[in-house]
């Protein structure tokens, strides 16, 4: 970090929120909202995709937690399977690890993650059975950027985060 980000604060953010096309079927989920926008020019911004960190290609099969959510998969009481019914626990850890690296990186204590993703769910993930029902729970990545006491909010959340960062 250099002497100029030192007074600067730093947010993560699911980097498809910023426009990027990470998301599993190679879209986006570009957000266009003002406070994210000025957020974005002062370079406070830090986009983020732990899927594709994890070694996911874009597009990929999509992916759900059964049976709980982030926090089980990190205590190995669950796993992210795709809907081939092939185990991805691993890549969805490793791409968690890379981006809590990042964020303490970077001093980020805050994180802006995409809702209903098995990684960045923060209230809201798929149930794990294919069939676009959600349950309540949160991501993988989401799980451990929470664990090592940075504050996450979802994309619907923003106002509520930029609020949390004035105090």
């Amino acid at each position: 970090m250099n002497m100029s980000e030192k007074n600067k604060f730093f947010i993560i953010i699911s980097a498809c929120l910023l426009g990027e096309r990470v998301r599993y079927d190679g879209k986006d989920n570009w957000l266009t909202d003002a406070a994210l926008k000025q957020l974005q020019n002062q370079g406070r911004l830090i986009p983020f995709c732990p899927e594709v960190a994890g070694g996911f290609t874009v597009p990929r099969l999509p992916a759900e937690i059964a049976n709980g959510d982030g926090n089980t998969v990190l205590a190995g009481k669950t796993k992210v399977v795709n809907n081939a019914g092939q185990n991805v626990t691993a890549q969805f850890i490793l791409g968690a690890k890379q981006c809590l690296a990042v964020a303490q990186r970077h001093g980020a204590t805050v994180a802006i993650l995409k809702e209903n993703s098995p990684s960045c769910g923060v209230n809201c993930i798929y149930d794990g059975t294919f069939s676009g029902k959600k349950k309540a729970g949160c991501g993988v990545t989401t799980a451990l950027l929470m664990r090592n006491n940075i504050d996450v909010f979802s994309e619907e959340q923003i106002k509520l985060a930029v609020e949390f960062l004035k105090k």
